[in-house]
C-alpha cells in the first residue's frame, strides 16, 4: 500500500485531518451576476419574531418544541442509504427523490451537535425543499441517528472529508450536476469549512451553501455553553454526549474507556479527551483552531448564505463581524437582532409557516438554481 493511499484511509477514517494546504491569497474571480440580486431579494424578507417569543432562549426553546409532529409522517417513506466513506466508516442518510431525479437540483442537509436526520430543522427544511423541487438528502453525522455500530469514530467540527465524499458520490454514482448544501449550528460550520478550507477541491457541482447559526469560532462557542444562563443546554448535550459513548462501548469496547466518564462536565472536557485523539489534533484548542471556518472565509469561492442571530445564546456574535465576512462577494450575511439558535420563529407576515430561516435557506438554494440554469 502506498504512503499516498494509508494517508487518504486514515484522514477518511477521522485519524488525521486534512492540512490547511492551499488557500487563495485574495478573491481571483467574482461571483455570478445575478448573486447580487439574490442578496437584495432576501434582505426584503426580513425577520420578525413572533410577539410571544422574542429573546433568544425563547426563540431557541419554541423552534425546538413548537408541535409539529406531521414531521416524522411525511418522511416516513424516505430512502435510508449508506454511504462507505471510508475503511470502517458508513454513514447513515435518508433521501427523497424527485420522479425524474436528473432533472432535480439536491438539497443536503447537515445538522448540529447532537442532532440527527430526525431533528426538527432537518425534517422541516426538506419538507419545503422536496415541495420547491429539490432531491433532498438528510445526512447523519458519524454515529448520529442511531449509528453508532457504522463506525469506530466519533463525528467532530473537521469531518469536511465526510461531506466531500457524499456529494461526489451523489456526482459521479447518481450523475447529479446541481448539488446544494445547508448545515445548521456545528453542520453549518462544517459546510463553510468544506468550501473555504481548498476551494480547488471543491466540486463544480456544488452550487451554493446555506450555513445557519454555524459555529463559526468553536472555542467562544465551548465558552458559551458554560454561562450560567445556559445551564439547560450544557445539562442536554453533556447527558447526550455520555450515553453516546457509553453506547460506542457496547460496539468498540477496546477504543471507549467509560470508567471516569462522570468527571467529564463540560464540552471542553469531552473535546479534549474524546475529539483530539479520534481527529490528530494536538490537543484541544488546537482542534478548536483549525475547526473554524472563521480562519477561512476569506477563501470561499462558492455562493454562500450564512444566517445567523446577534441573541444566539449558544453562538457569539463577534465573530461575524469580521472583515472577511463582508469583503468576501460570495458571502452574504443576514444577520437578525432575534432569532436565538436554529430559532426563528416569526410572527407570519410573509404568507409563509412561522419557521423563517427554513424558508430563507430553501429560497436562496431555489433562486441560485433558477439563475444558474441556461
Amino acid at each position: 500500500m502506498s504512503t499516498e493511499t494509508k494517508v487518504e484511509e486514515q484522514l477518511a477514517a477521522g485519524k488525521l485531518v486534512r492540512p490547511f494546504a492551499h488557500v487563495h491569497s485574495a478573491q481571483t474571480d467574482s461571483p455570478p451576476s445575478y448573486f447580487s440580486e439574490i442578496a437584495r431579494r432576501l434582505k426584503t424578507k426580513p425577520f420578525i419574531p413572533h410577539p410571544s417569543f422574542v429573546g433568544g432562549h425563547a426563540q431557541t426553546f419554541a423552534a425546538y418544541y413548537w408541535p409539529r409532529g406531521f414531521l416524522k409522517h411525511a418522511h416516513r417513506r424516505d430512502e435510508p442509504r449508506i454511504f462507505e466513506v471510508g475503511p470502517d466508516v458508513r454513514l447513515l442518510a435518508h433521501c427523497r427523490w424527485q420522479k425524474d431525479r436528473l432533472k432535480h437540483p439536491t438539497l443536503i442537509l447537515v445538522h448540529g451537535l447532537e442532532g440527527s436526520t430526525t431533528s426538527v430543522y432537518m425534517l422541516g427544511t426538506a419538507l419545503k425543499a422536496f415541495d420547491a423541487g429539490f432531491n433532498v438528502v438528510r445526512l447523519n453525522l458519524r454515529t448520529c441517528g442511531k449509528t453508532e455500530h457504522l463506525t469506530p469514530t466519533l463525528y467532530h467540527g473537521g469531518l469536511t472529508n465526510d461531506l466531500l465524499f457524499v456529494i461526489r458520490e451523489l456526482v459521479e454514482r447518481d450523475r447529479l450536476s446541481q448539488i446544494f448544501l445547508t448545515g445548521f449550528s456545528l453542520g453549518g460550520n462544517m459546510s463553510i469549512m468544506l468550501a473555504g478550507e481548498d476551494p480547488d477541491r471543491v466540486p463544480h457541482e456544488l452550487k451554493g451553501i446555506c450555513a445557519v447559526s454555524p459555529t463559526i469560532d468553536l472555542g467562544p462557542c465551548s465558552d458559551a455553553i458554560e454561562r450560567r444562563e445556559n445551564w439547560h443546554y450544557k445539562w442536554s448535550f453533556m447527558r447526550s454526549m455520555r450515553n453516546r459513548v457509553r453506547r460506542k462501548r457496547k460496539f468498540f469496547p477496546e477504543l471507549y474507556d467509560t470508567r471516569d466518564l462522570r468527571r467529564i462536565r463540560t464540552l471542553r472536557d469531552f473535546d479534549a479527551r474524546y475529539v483530539v485523539a479520534d481527529g490528530g489534533y494536538k490537543d484541544v484548542d488546537d482542534y478548536y483552531e483549525r475547526a473554524s471556518s472563521l480562519r477561512i472565509l476569506s477563501h470561499i469561492h462558492t455562493p454562500t448564505l450564512i444566517i445567523q442571530a446577534q441573541d444566539d445564546p449558544l453562538v457569539p456574535f463577534d465573530p461575524f463581524r469580521d472583515p472577511s465576512i463582508q469583503e468576501n462577494p460570495y458571502i452574504i450575511l443576514l444577520a437578525t437582532e432575534r432569532g436565538g439558535h436554529v430559532g426563528f420563529v416569526s410572527a407570519n407576515t410573509l404568507g409563509e409557516d412561522r419557521f423563517w430561516v427554513e424558508n430563507r435557506a430553501v429560497e436562496f438554494c431555489k433562486l441560485l438554481h433558477e439563475h444558474s440554469m441556461p
